[in-house]
């Protein structure tokens, strides 16, 4: 079954296409984009990144590439995307998730970078 914070089958084969890393964009393909995106979910529980289990991978490359996805829209382009399901299934935000990612992402006198697209 689906451990809580992590995309259903459904949820993955919806936003798969959005993501960076595909075996068809140029460049180097990414590890495990279903594990990285439930990583990153995870932090909904209220987790910090150095607290994430260790079958997501290291903290530190989780963060890493979380930063370069915000940067090139990822996140916005998956939202954008989930909002226009009127049955809106796959997206729940609330303050906690975007309050840990913004914790999470920016340090004492890091980049002010708006990571989701809200």
């Amino acid at each position: 079954g689906v451990k809580r914070y992590e995309l259903s089958d459904v949820q993955w084969v919806r936003i798969a296409p959005l993501l960076s890393g595909k075996a068809s964009d140029p460049g180097r393909t990414g590890a495990d984009n279903r594990l990285f995106v439930n990583g990153v979910l995870s932090l909904r529980s209220g987790a910090h990144w150095r607290d994430l289990p260790e079958r997501y991978g290291k903290y530190k490359s989780l963060h890493k590439r979380f930063s370069r996805w915000a940067k090139a829209g990822v996140w916005e382009k998956v939202f954008a995307s989930l909002i226009k399901d009127r049955d809106n299934k796959y997206l729940m935000l609330d303050t906690t998730l975007v309050r840990a990612h913004q914790q999470a992402a920016t340090g004492k006198g890091g980049p002010k970078t708006r990571l989701w697209g809200v």
